[in-house]
Order: structure tokens, then sequence, then C-alpha cells
């Protein structure tokens, strides 16, 4: 193995290693961390405080019961990634919530004595925030060319999604990103939207994604809804709809009636700020125009709801 040991705390972090070559320095993951499958063989140094299997609803009051309290929402095993020296710790800035933070490596370190452990900590509020964290991260692993590579084929994926999808009617698009209470997706999702051919209603690029109530969705009355929960796959995201679905004014909406109600695998795809944002082009494009885009997603990474 050449280059430094890596222990990768963030699950977008674990792909762009692996997509950068560097599978094999790879010495622990995050609990989080299931792509690619072989990475599962990896051990694991982070875990959740809280039971992820709960309904949105109680998630949601569970996590910010916590962050009242000035608690974090993970726990990092410091014995663990003691012992298996590490040279370089990947975490993340961008959201408490998501992911191991920063802060989280910081303490677990602390009792550590004459540690040379670097920490990368990624901060992806766009699209050019993770093209950037996928080079700095490739400098940081002694793999630069190929990052440059990684991110020149990432955009080439996206740019030929948007050449054709420029010359359609762009229909009028919610992305749903936590289903109870409802919140919209931001960051880097309506960049993709865009890029896709929609119109993109809620949320703005580059900035963390906005609580929403039923009132304002139906008030937009979007003509296509998205729905893709942060860390949710399409079984777990259709059992928990009807939180949504049971309600009057849910079934008012265009979207429902028209039956253009999409159901994503949020986790694999659009809540990883990695090499599969190209991917997620890719599925909003196959849901927004399907007349026009199929690269094979569809039953796979998205249904219809």
């Amino acid at each position: 193995m050449t280059g430094p040991r890596i222990a990768s705390l963030l699950a977008s972090a674990t792909e762009i290693v692996t997509a950068l070559g560097a599978r094999g320095q790879l010495v622990a993951r995050s609990h989080e961390c299931d792509f690619p499958a072989d990475v599962a063989a990896l051990p694991t140094v982070t875990a959740p405080k809280l039971d992820t299997s709960l309904p949105s609803g109680a998630i949601d009051r569970a996590v910010k019961a916590l962050i009242e309290q000035a608690l974090s929402v993970y726990k990092v095993d410091a014995e663990a990634l003691r012992a298996l020296r590490p040279g370089l710790i990947v975490t993340q800035t961008q959201c408490e919530v998501c992911a191991v933070s920063e802060n989280d490596v910081v303490t677990a370190l602390a009792a550590w004595t004459g540690t040379k452990s670097q920490i990368v900590s990624l901060r992806p509020d766009g699209l050019a925030d993770v093209f950037a964290d996928i080079e700095r991260l490739a400098v940081a692993i002694g793999r630069a060319e190929a990052g440059t590579a990684l991110v020149a084929e990432m955009k080439r994926r996206l740019d030929a999604v948007a050449v054709t999808a420029s010359a359609l009617k762009k229909p009028r698009v919610a992305c749903i990103e936590w289903i109870e209470p409802l919140m919209a997706a931001g960051n880097w999702m309506p960049e993709l939207v865009a890029l896709a051919g929609g119109e993109n209603l809620f949320g703005e690029a580059g900035r963390h994604s906005p609580w929403m109530t039923l009132d304002q969705l139906v008030a937009a009355d979007p003509e296509i809804i998205v729905v893709l929960p942060c860390g949710f796959d399409i079984e777990r995201c259709r059992a928990e709809m009807p939180a949504l679905a049971e309600k009057p004014a849910w079934r008012t909406l265009r979207a429902v009636r028209d039956g253009r109600v999409f159901l994503t695998d949020g986790n694999q795809y659009f809540n990883r700020p990695g090499p599969r944002l190209a991917d997620s082009a890719e599925i909003l494009a196959e849901i927004l125009h399907p007349a026009h885009f199929s690269f094979g997603y569809s039953g796979k990474a998205w249904v219809r709801g």
C-alpha cells in the first residue's frame, strides 16, 4: 500500500477515495459507508447516538434534542482509530446531522499523545465545492492527477445532460429531502435540477436545505415532486410517505393528481456529494424528461410514487 492509511468518516469520502484508485489505503470507515460493497469489510469506527429505524418525525425530534444539548449526533471510537493508525482522517464540516463532524474527530483525538494523523475536512455546499473537495482530497492522498481526471469525467457527464435538457420545456419541480417535518433540498440539488432541465421551486444553490410547509408546497403546486430523503433508500422512503400522502392537502397537488411523484434512493445518490452526483443528474433527467433520457436507473434508483 502506497500513500497514507485513510480513515473515512463520511460515505461520500469513501466513494471519492475509491474512485481515485486508493481503495487499498482505506483502513477504517463510518457506519454509513456502504459503497462500493467491499468497504463493508473495513472496521467501523463511528455509530449514531439515536435509533435510525424510528419514523422521520421521531428521528427529527431526537436529532434536535441532541443538538439543543450541544451534543453530537454521532460518536467516534477513538480507541479503534488509534489502533488502526491512520495517517489521514476524512470528515466534514458541511452538516452536523449528515455525518461525523470535524469537532467529533478533534474530540476523539484529544486523548492521543503525539498523533500525526492529518484531518481533511470536506465542506461541499454546492457543485463547485464538491469538485474542489475531490481535488483537495486527491492531493492529500497523493493522487492529484486522478482527482483532476475524476472531476473532468463528472463534468463531462453533467454537461452531456445539460446540453440535451437545455432545449426542452422546464417543468416546475419540488425536491423533498425530509418527509416529517417537510424539508426541501438545497446545496447542490438546485443545480442538478437546473442541469437536468427543471425549474427548481424550493431551496437555493450553495445554501443549506430549508424547512418548508405543506401549505407552501400546495401554493407552489409543482408539476413534478421528487422525494429523496437523506439517508433513506426507496423502500424506506415508501414506508415514510403515508405521513404526507394521508393528508387531504397532499391529494390536491397537481403532481399527485397527474401521477408525477417520484420516490428515489436519496441515500445512495442525491445526498452524497461525491462521484455519483453525476448519476444523480442523469436520474433527474430520466424523471423530468423520460422521452429524451434513458440511462437505466428506473426501478433501481427511482420509482413512481
